[in-house]
C-alpha cells in the first residue's frame, strides 16, 4: 500500500512530528496517523503542508516576466505588451507554454490552479474548427504537468464600457453572452475529467455590459464564478460615470455576487463595497505580487475577511510563481497599509492558500491533510539558509518556492528536488517556449 512518512506535517489541529499518510486507490488520503519511519514508505523531508491552490492564473502572461520593466508606465501600458503576446498564440503553442508554466507551479508546491481563460479564438476573432480548442490545450497542459485545473471560462464582450473589441481583443469575444454561454456549456462536459473542473467568469464590468451580467451569472449553476473587480481606479471611475455605481454595486444588483463567486483583486473598494461582498458571501482572491508589479495598490484584505469573505491567493500574471511569497505579501501589504504587524497569522495565511483557495476553485474536499481529502502534499525543507532556525509554525513566513522539496498530487510524486518527474528541467522548457513566442 502506497504511503508517505512525513518528518513533520501541518494537520488541521496543528503541526505534528512523525506522520504516516496512507494513500487510497483513488488517490485520496486513506489514513493519517502518528508513526515512526516505515521502510516501505516514501519519506518526505521537512514540514509537509497541504498542496497549495493558485486561485488566479493567466498562463500566457508568464511570457512577459522580465520583459516589461525598462520603460516604467502603468497597468494600461503593460496591457499593450500583454496584447502582443496574446496575438501570437495558437492551440499548439499555448499548450506547450501552459504546460511549462503549470510545471513551474508544481515545483513551487501548487497542486491546483484556477485558469481565468479568455484567449478563446483565432487571431482574427474567428472560432477554431473546435470552438474550445484553446481551453482543451489548457486542460491537456495541466494534466501533463500533473496538477489539477479549474478552467474558468471568461465572458469578454467589450473593449471598455460601451466600446467595441478591437485588434487582438477580438480573440477574446463571442459576440454575445448567449453565444458565450452556448460555447461554455459545450465546453463543460467535453473537458471535465478527474483532473479538471469547469467554471465561469465575468472578465470585468469593463468587458461585460450590465445587461449581460445576469446571463453569465446564470450559466453553469453550482460551478465557481470568478470576476475581476476594482483592480484599477480607472475601472471604478468609468463604471461610476456610466452606471452611477461602483463595480461591486453593479455586480450585486445583477446577481453576480454569491457564495460561489470570487472577486479577484478587490483592491479599490469603499466601505459599502466591502459590506456587499461580505454580506453576499462572495470570496476574494488577492494576487499580491501582481498587484505590486502592476502598481495596482493595496486592497483592504483584513477588512474583507472580517466582513465574511473567504480569501484565496493567486499568481495572476506570474511576476513570481511562489505561493509562500504570496502568503507573506498579504501580511506585508497589510503592514504597509496600516502600520501594524500580525494582521494575518501564519495559520490564517496557510488556510487561505489551501482550504479557501480550493473551495474557490470548486474543490472543497481538498486543502487538508486528513482522511478523505485528495492526497496532495508539499514538503518544505526546514534546513535551508532561509528556513533554518525557524519555528515550524512560522515556516510560511520565511520559506520560498526554492525550499519546496517535493510535491505529491493525488498520491503521485509530481516534482522532487527542483525537477519535474515527467517533464524534467522546467527552466529549459520555459526558456524554449518563451523565446519561440517572442521570435
Amino acid at each position: 500500500m502506497l504511503s508517505y512518512w512525513c518528518e513533520r506535517a501541518w494537520l488541521p489541529d496543528g503541526v505534528a512530528d512523525g506522520i504516516l499518510v496512507t494513500v487510497a486507490a483513488d488517490g485520496g488520503i486513506r489514513s493519517v496517523e502518528r508513526a515512526g519511519p516505515r521502510p516501505h514508505s516514501h519519506r518526505l523531508f521537512g514540514l509537509v503542508l497541504p498542496g497549495f491552490a493558485n486561485a488566479h492564473s493567466h498562463a500566457f502572461h508568464r511570457a512577459l516576466r522580465g520583459r516589461t520593466h525598462s520603460a516604467g508606465g502603468t497597468f494600461w501600458t503593460w496591457r499593450e505588451t500583454m496584447y502582443r503576446v496574446a496575438g501570437r498564440l495558437d492551440p499548439d503553442s499555448y499548450h506547450r507554454l501552459a504546460r511549462a508554466v503549470y510545471a513551474e507551479m508544481a515545483l513551487a508546491g501548487v497542486s491546483c490552479v484556477g485558469e481565468f481563460h479568455y484567449l478563446h479564438h483565432g487571431p482574427d476573432g474567428r472560432r477554431y474548427a473546435e470552438p474550445n480548442a484553446m481551453g482543451e490545450a489548457l486542460r491537456q497542459a495541466a494534466a501533463e504537468a500533473g496538477i489539477r485545473l479549474t478552467l474558468l471560462d471568461a465572458c469578454y464582450l467589450t473593449g471598455g464600457i460601451g466600446e467595441p473589441l478591437e485588434g487582438v481583443q477580438r480573440r477574446f469575444g463571442d459576440g454575445s453572452a448567449h453565444a458565450w454561454r452556448e460555447r461554455v456549456e459545450a465546453l463543460a462536459p467535453s473537458v471535465t475529467d478527474a483532473n479538471t473542473r469547469v467554471g465561469a467568469a465575468v472578465h470585468s464590468v469593463r468587458a461585460v455590459p450590465a445587461e449581460a451580467l445576469s446571463d453569465v451569472a446564470d450559466a453553469l449553476p453550482g460551478r465557481p464564478l470568478h470576476v475581476h473587480v476594482s483592480e484599477q481606479p480607472a475601472e471604478n471611475e468609468a463604471c461610476q460615470a456610466v452606471y452611477g455605481r461602483s463595480p461591486v454595486a453593479l455586480l450585486h444588483e445583477s446577481g453576480v455576487l454569491s457564495p460561489r463567486t470570487t472577486a479577484v483583486h478587490a483592491t479599490h473598494l469603499s466601505t459599502d463595497d466591502i459590506a456587499l461582498l461580505g454580506g453576499s458571501g462572495t470570496a476574494v482572491c488577492c494576487c499580491p505580487s501582481t498587484e505590486a508589479d502592476l502598481a495596482d495598490g493595496l486592497g483592504p484584505m483584513r477588512e474583507l475577511v472580517d466582513a465574511g469573505c473567504a480569501l484565496s491567493l493567486g499568481s495572476d500574471q506570474h511576476a513570481v510563481v511562489d505561493p509562500l511569497a504570496e502568503m507573506r505579501l498579504v501580511e506585508y501589504g497589510e503592514r504597509l497599509r496600516t502600520g501594524r504587524r500580525g494582521r494575518f497569522d501564519p495559520h490564517e495565511l496557510l488556510h487561505h492558500a489551501t482550504v479557501d483557495g480550493h473551495a474557490s476553485l470548486g474543490w472543497p474536499e481538498a486543502g487538508r491533510i486528513t482522511p478523505g481529502a485528495p492526497c496532495d502534499l508539499v514538503a518544505v525543507r526546514e534546513d535551508t539558509p532561509r528556513t533554518a532556525g525557524a519555528l515550524p509554525e512560522q515556516i510560511p513566513m520565511v520559506a520560498s518556492a526554492s525550499d519546496v522539496d517535493s510535491l505529491v498530487v493525488g498520491g503521485r510524486i509530481v516534482a522532487q528536488e527542483g525537477v519535474h518527474t515527467t517533464l524534467g528541467d522546467v527552466g529549459t522548457l520555459l526558456a524554449r517556449e518563451i523565446e519561440e513566442l517572442w521570435k
